[in-house]
């Protein structure tokens, strides 16, 4: 294989079919319809089928039935078209489908969405954040294989930029650890033998009366916990010593990494820290990571979300202060004025400099926090 220069939106379509994926069902909404379009182009050229339904609850419900069978089936949208998915996924995940959906999110704005849901019930989706392209070409083909493996949603958590811009990457498969049986696939191969299979979100059992949903509910949180201590995903540089830790997800995180390694080459004590996946959050990794920080800088294009779950790890070892924004464009897209490593750089100096200066550390980045 060679590297092929592409976008975003096409190099995670053909990610997904070396993963094995054969159906795809999605509506379009920017900056996710570049996604479905090429599904729709390279789908049946390997077999498999995409079908733009009429709306993302047709959608979901279309990709819901494709895995229920044993297929690697995907769906996906925009932050707001999963929003009117949210039962659905909740539920999916009750009946521990092993679906793959895909946020080509505007922004940064779905983060609560991403981690918290806005199904019912206690359930839980791995969340996947990729820094570029490269990454989302492993992670695609990652989030197959957690679905698999664990029975359960994972989420591929990207934006305008993770679609529209371009990168040369090389797409192949990628090699896993065998994967276990899929023998709760409701396949038909059982069907008038008696012994069908049933796969539902309620605890109902084959050839027993009522249902028990107290003991699926609870197989599940303990599977939950399982994934949490296993699938934690992060990364960290100069952290050791730094005064100053930058927390970023995303492509946004492309931009701290930066002006972080910017800083350090100047001699600045300043670390950098990222959440690859959303969840399980890196919670021990992250306060590892702070520990000796005087503050904490959490950058994200919205108006603060993931800086609750850094709070929470950090326990209040330091103070932690949002440099991040909403910053969008006027299609609302999340291409705002804060994609910019020479701004994202100079409130970290705010921050190193309310250090140096002994006083309290702003918990917003404003205009004069230099001063």
């Amino acid at each position: 294989m060679t590297r092929v220069m592409m976008e975003g939106s096409e190099a995670i379509a053909r990610a997904s079919i070396a993963a094995g994926c054969r159906f795809f069902a999605g509506y379009p909404m920017t900056p996710f319809t570049e996604v479905l379009e090429h599904f729709a182009r390279l789908l049946p050229e390997v077999g498999g089928v995409c079908i733009n339904a009429e709306s993302e609850l047709e959608a979901v419900g279309m990709a819901w039935g494709a895995v229920a069978t044993g297929a690697r089936a995907a769906t996906g949208s925009t932050g707001q078209g999963l929003s009117l998915m949210q039962e659905s996924l909740s539920e999916a995940t009750r009946a521990e489908l092993p679906l793959v959906t895909f946020n080509l999110a505007r922004g940064q704005g779905d983060y609560y969405q991403a981690t918290r849901g806005g199904g019912h019930g206690d359930y839980r989706h791995i969340v996947l954040a990729p820094i570029d392209i490269r990454e989302a070409v492993q992670h695609t083909q990652l989030a197959f294989d957690l679905a698999d493996r664990w029975r359960n949603p994972v989420l591929l958590y990207g934006d305008y930029l993770l679609a529209h811009t371009a990168e040369a990457v090389e797409i192949a498969p990628i090699a896993f650890p065998p994967l276990p049986e899929k023998d709760w696939a409701a396949d038909g191969t059982l069907g008038g033998s008696g012994r069908s299979r049933c796969v539902n979100p309620i605890g109902m059992q084959k050839g027993r009366k009522g249902v028990k949903p107290e003991q699926l509910w609870k197989r599940l949180q303990e599977k939950h916990e399982r994934i949490e201590a296993s699938e934690v995903r992060f990364e960290s540089e100069g952290c050791e010593g730094a005064e100053v830790v930058v927390v970023a997800f995303g492509t946004l995180a492309k931009f701290a990494r930066y002006a972080v390694r910017e800083l350090r080459a100047e001699g600045r004590r300043v670390g950098f820290a990222r959440p690859i996946a959303l969840w399980p959050f890196p919670s021990e990794a992250l306060a590892a990571a702070c520990r000796g920080a005087r503050a904490v800088a959490v950058l994200e294009l919205n108006a603060g979300q993931m800086i609750d779950d850094v709070r929470l790890a950090i326990l209040g070892a330091a103070p932690v202060a949002a440099i991040g924004e909403i910053s969008t464009d006027d299609s609302g897209f999340g291409v705002g004025s804060l994609l910019d490593a020479e701004k994202i750089r100079a409130r970290i100096e705010a921050v190193l400099a309310q250090v140096a200066a002994g006083g309290p550390i702003s918990r917003r980045y404003s205009e004069g926090a230099r001063a």
